[in-house]
């Protein structure tokens, strides 16, 4: 035995008779919960508790190690940090949104939401790069700039409505699945805890499986829905032996108990997969599937307005998976595995507005941005950056209850919109 295994079979000797020899749960913090409570202690030599590595693998429960606290933090009076100019930047955030790196941050700024990066593709198949997602995102052109957001869809300002902030990237261990989604998911769930909209940019589609179990944990397990804007069902059972794989995170969640596959809602499927045993499984797990077929045959809006439907027929809460490869490479291009045929960029900023006005939602997670594939115009990138605008414009709509079907300003519609004919008519009458 070397010695720095004598030493660490020394250490977990120590700990056991210091605990009464007790079991520990796994994940749990093993520090002076008095000292950093919110330390994310990457204790490698874990011991991941038996029947970690059994399929499907199990996330724990506890909130303690979130990551979002570390010696920079500690003592700092809590609130959200400006570090932005109003004319130009200093340091570039999500639509130059202030910052907040802690919980107690989101609680002293009272914040409505918070928009993370998860930098994660290791379980990613294809082609990769989606690490660097958050970054290429943040620094997409949004709105004007910084403040105001306003919409000349809805005539709303949603910064005016809502109080936002940028809170950072989720904790990475490279190379460490388990360690990193058990970061992920304590991550996000320290500010679901809070109260605040967690919008999260990742990362490939793997991170869904931890961030939709905390959220689920938060407002009760079978309680929440989840909208999946998809090329592909991503309820593959493994991916050669992966443990979460960024065609499995479905399949874990409804395997684990978290959410249902009855409050799934698929929109966008197409292409060569899943095949018919995977889809007889999904079928059986009630998941509501709606494919480019339906979409191409009676229109999108038709398909949209069943999905809202049945978003609101299940759960209690709404959670939105937008997987950018749901959009054709026309419209993004910079995706880990393209898939010709799908949606336009009008359709699924439409859909994400209309989800978080019409029915609300609790999160809401923008993956598989992959940036070494855009083009020069960065127009991937551009696409998921607007597509958490429209999120936080609905989410400020659904706050003033403007909460009718497909809600446009009537300005917004030109003298032929109906608003306009009866604004007409009375001015005229």
């Amino acid at each position: 035995m070397s010695d720095r295994d004598q030493t660490e079979a020394t250490d977990e000797t120590t700990e056991a008779v210091a605990s009464d020899q007790e079991p520990k749960e796994p994940h749990a913090y093993r520090g002076d919960p008095h000292e950093h409570p919110h330390v994310h202690g990457h204790s490698h030599g874990h011991d991941w508790g038996e029947g970690y590595w059994e399929q499907p693998p199990r996330l724990g429960t506890s909130l303690i190690g979130h990551g979002g606290v570390d010696d920079f933090n500690v003592g700092r009076a809590p609130g959200p940090i400006h570090v932005n100019r109003k004319r130009g930047f200093a340091i570039r955030t999500f639509m130059k949104l202030p910052v907040c790196l802690t919980p107690e941050d989101l609680i002293a700024g009272e914040m409505d939401v918070a928009v993370c990066g998860v930098p994660w593709d290791s379980t990613a198949s294809g082609r990769h790069g989606t690490n660097h997602g958050p970054m290429a995102i943040r620094m997409a052109p949004s709105g004007g700039y910084g403040f105001p957001l306003y919409s000349l869809n809805t005539r709303i300002d949603a910064l005016d409505v809502l109080k936002a902030c940028d809170y950072g990237d989720s904790p990475i261990v490279v190379g460490n699945t388990p360690e990193t989604f058990e970061g992920i998911r304590t991550f996000v769930g320290g500010v679901v805890e809070t109260g605040a909209i967690p919008i999260i940019i990742g990362g490939d589609h793997g991170i869904t499986w931890p961030c939709a179990t905390a959220v689920a944990d938060h407002h009760g397990r079978g309680k929440v829905g989840i909208v999946h804007f998809d090329a592909h069902a991503d309820a593959g059972e493994g991916m050669g032996g992966s443990l979460g794989g960024h065609g499995t995170p479905m399949r874990k969640l409804i395997e684990s108990g978290a959410v249902p596959g009855r409050n799934f809602v698929q929109v966008g499927l197409r292409g060569y997969g899943p095949d018919g045993p995977l889809l007889t499984w999904m079928k059986e797990q009630g998941m509501r599937s709606h494919f480019m077929t339906e979409i191409n045959r009676y229109g999108f809006e038709a398909v949209l307005e069943r999905a809202v439907d049945e978003a609101l027929d299940q759960a209690d809460h709404l959670y939105v998976s937008l997987d950018i490869d749901v959009c054709d490479p026309a419209y993004a291009p910079a995706t880990g595995t393209p898939e010709p045929g799908g949606l336009t960029s009008i359709d699924i900023l439409t859909a994400v507005r209309r989800l978080a006005a019409e029915v609300g939602i609790v999160a809401m997670d923008v993956v598989e941005v992959s940036p070494p594939y855009d083009n020069k115009g960065e127009i991937t990138s551009l696409l998921a950056s607007r597509s958490i605008a429209e999120a936080i414009t609905g989410t400020a709509m659904r706050r003033l209850g403007l909460t009718e079907p497909d809600y446009l300003h009537p300005a917004s519609l030109g003298p032929g919109g109906p608003g306009q004919s009866l604004i007409h008519r009375e001015a005229t009458s």
